[in-house]
């Protein structure tokens, strides 16, 4: 049974704390090692297979025309507001100085030529997009081969240049495109070093110690070092995604410090009774940890989920996340009871804020902790025999408030926010500006048609003439033609910025009607790439994968909680909430970012769409970690039903000697998650402020109104499993039988089993 195996595990690891901790500083080191030797960098690859932007992408690459490659643009303006590259040779000499130099950078392909058009003539700079019509704003577009030969060294030659020539050149400078999305450091170190910071506060206020808030902290430490680590060496076997391992991080720190937490709390609960440290570390591993793996291996579940939506990028985050997630289950239940061990009676000590300084005796240090303990258990004790006793109006109202709150996701929509919704400081942000100033929104997020004639010369200038021709369009570059296979690229500015839905419509309309209209029904083929189109592409992949994924990751936690609570009412009520609590979160997500609804608390410079992998992402994490306060609380509640026979009884002492550690829990959770809700890049705060959203409501709404509500209007029913379903479902090592403490102390042997028939 796992928790006699867990029983074993944690006692082991108590007594001999020094020699588990060792184990893993060894392995932290090596994984460190690991990753400086064999660890890559991450990558942003965002693809998927039989995508419009694919087929043009694979064009493009057999003509080898380098436009699949990275790009970065330096735009420029005359510091003398009056001057113009028109009329200023001063400003037209340091743009020719600025492209030669960029130019000479290492691994630059080659570069565009205003001051070259500029001296062939006013109208052709203007036309070729290189300089704006008012002569104010010039760009330099530089081509870049494939991420893979780059490094975050390349980037970091580009900005050391720029920042010379600034001081030596009357020009503004600014710099911004893809190469900087890619290996731009992010802010996460900072967003974790203040989430850490929360959840110690947290952990002190909730146990009066700073031995017992050190442990849970350090655990998750270990077990962060661990998995970002890992995450690095299988970034340098495939490409992990930037934002996994600020995804992981957020998901990481908080599980690792819940999952500690609960065991915690057990430990403490053990030495009250007044057994010795080391029986309790692993007696509270087999009665929490049992929880712990269970919820854990339901995130992971979950996460792994992703590998329904057939976008590589997407599979390989979440198992990088997952790995994190693994590692912090294993750390729960090894390195935390060595933790337990190695601190011996002094836990005993962790009472409400400042019990812990003061010089008690350890059973009188107890004693208090206990009763302040008590206390507060009678209080939850209170508040659910309330709920419990008025059940209609507390579901319906708190179902209510959950639907209302997820009205907002009827008009969600998913793209990309471009460098317009970063902070005004950064030079992206400023590059940006100045384009859309000086050549429109469009000109920041170009994209790039491949054309394969098949033989038909006058393919090419009906396609160029039927796309200039089309509303969204505001101009087309010079065809480029490879002379060795025919193909043609086609760069093709919109009116409308990239993450704006007229650019998605204008690309739908271009692979429906413009482009079939000037291709004909003869054997050439055109494709709409770039940037903008592939993750427009990416976005209505995802859209249309959600469903299945939805589906698959309900179905399996549902199985799972059925094998679990020997029920087929409780996994079917908790799959049901989690979807509730998940609904609002996303409907605050777009309230937030879309329609600018108290952006400015989290630095939001303007409303932006919402990333079109975050839904999907967010709903298999959220929908894994609402499973963990579940199998928390029901673990609990299942525990006093076995011992009582009584739902009513069982449902209030459950929930309410659980309540305080949910609710701790639950605010590290959000303290994490909101830590990242600050940082500049909105990738990262719309995950902080869905995932903390969706916690805060999970753990409050849900745990503390709707599931005793509803456990109570189901009354014994909630226990309900059919006789030919119990034969069918295998009693393995997690099931009913393993709902009880292994010294048995919190069950007694006449344990009533699940309900059979109604």
């Amino acid at each position: 049974m796992l928790s006699k195996a867990l029983l074993r595990l944690g006692a082991s690891a108590a007594r001999h704390p020094w020699r588990v901790i060792a184990t893993w500083l060894v392995v932290a080191t090596l994984a460190v090692l690991a990753a400086v030797a064999f660890g890559g960098r991450n990558a942003d690859s965002m693809t998927a297979p039989g995508l419009d932007s694919q087929r043009a992408a694979a064009l493009i690459e057999r003509a080898g025309t380098g436009q699949e490659g990275m790009t970065a643009q330096v735009v420029v303006t005359p510091l003398d507001g009056a001057a113009t590259f028109f009329d200023h040779d001063g400003a037209r000499t340091a743009l020719t100085r600025l492209q030669t130099e960029v130019k000479r950078l290492p691994h630059v392909l080659g570069t565009g030529d205003p001051a070259g058009a500029l001296d062939a003539g006013g109208d052709a700079a203007v036309r070729g997009g290189l300089v704006s019509a008012d002569g104010r704003i010039a760009v330099v577009r530089v081509q870049y081969p494939d991420q893979s030969r780059l490094s975050a060294e390349d980037l970091a030659a580009l900005v050391k240049l720029g920042d010379r020539l600034r001081g030596e050149l009357p020009l503004r400078i600014e710099m911004g495109g893809s190469l900087f999305y890619a290996f731009s450091d992010s802010d996460g170190g900072v967003s974790e070093l203040i989430g850490l910071l929360a959840a110690a506060t947290i952990l002190f206020l909730a146990f009066g110690s700073l031995v017992a808030a050190a442990l849970p902290i350090g655990m998750a430490v270990f077990g962060l070092t661990v998995g970002v680590a890992t995450m690095t060496v299988l970034a340098g076997v495939t490409d992990v995604p930037t934002f996994a391992p600020v995804l992981g991080s957020m998901v990481g720190l908080g599980v690792g410090i819940d999952y500690a937490l609960f065991v915690l709390a057990r430990h403490r609960e053990y030495l009250a009774r007044g057994l010795d440290p080391r029986e309790a570390a692993g007696r509270a591993v087999a009665t929490a940890g049992r929880p712990v793996v269970f919820a854990g291996g339901t995130v992971v579940v979950s996460i792994l989920g992703l590998a329904v939506a057939n976008v590589p990028f997407m599979t390989v985050g979440g198992i990088a996340v997952s790995i994190v997630v693994l590692i912090m289950v294993v750390a729960s239940v090894t390195l935390l009871p060595a933790f337990l061990g190695a601190a011996g009676p002094r836990l005993a000590r962790a009472g409400r804020i400042g019990r812990a300084l003061r010089r008690d005796r350890v059973t009188g240090a107890a004693q208090a902790a206990d009763a302040a303990d008590a206390a507060d258990a009678a209080g939850w004790r209170r508040w659910i025999g309330h709920v419990s006793r008025h059940p209609v109006p507390y579901a319906v109202g708190a179902a209510g408030l959950l639907l209302t709150a997820a009205l907002p996701v009827l008009g969600l929509r998913v793209g990309l926010p471009d460098d317009g919704s970063l902070p005004p400081g950064r030079t992206e942000r400023r590059a940006y500006d100045l384009v859309a100033e000086g050549f429109g929104p469009g000109t920041n997020g170009p994209l790039v048609i491949a054309a394969d004639p098949a033989g038909d010369p006058g393919v090419l200038d009906r396609l160029a003439a039927t796309v200039a021709a089309d509303p969204g369009i505001a101009s087309v570059a010079p065809a480029h033609i490879d002379r060795a296979t025919g193909i043609a690229t086609l760069v093709v500015f919109p009116t409308t910025s990239p993450q704006d839905k007229a650019t998605a419509d204008t690309i739908a309309r271009l692979r429906t009607d413009v482009l079939p209209t000037a291709i004909g029904p003869g054997p050439a083929r055109a494709h709409v790439g770039g940037a903008a189109a592939n993750l427009s592409d990416v976005g209505r992949r995802t859209s249309q994968r959600l469903p299945l994924l939805v589906a698959t990751v309900l179905a399996m936690s549902f199985l799972l909680l059925m094998l679990v609570f020997r029920s087929v009412l409780v996994p079917l009520k908790a799959v049901l909430l989690n979807l509730l609590s998940i609904g609002a979160a996303y409907g605050v997500m777009v309230a937030v970012f879309q329609w600018g609804w108290g952006g400015a608390l989290i630095g939001l410079e303007a409303t932006v769409p919402i990333v079109s992998f975050i839904p999907m992402f967010l709903f298999a994490i959220l929908f894994g970690l609402s499973m963990d306060y579940e199998v928390f609380l029901l673990s609990r509640v299942r525990e006093e039903y076995l011992r009582t026979g009584d739902n009513g009884t069982a449902i209030v002492e459950g929930v309410s000697r659980t309540a305080r550690i949910i609710t701790s829990a639950a605010l590290i959770m959000v303290a994490v998650f909101l830590s990242f809700a600050v940082a500049e890049d909105p990738s990262s705060k719309m995950f902080g402020l869905g995932l903390a959203t969706a916690i805060f409501i999970d753990a409050t709404v849900v745990r503390m109104v709707l599931v005793p509500a509803t456990m109570t209007l189901l009354g014994r029913t909630n226990w309900w499993l059919p006789k030919w379903l119990d034969r069918l479902l295998p009693h393995g090592p997690v099931h009913s039988d393993d709902m009880h403490d292994p010294d048995g102390t919190d069950a007694d042997s006449d344990r009533t089993p699940a309900i059979s028939s109604l």
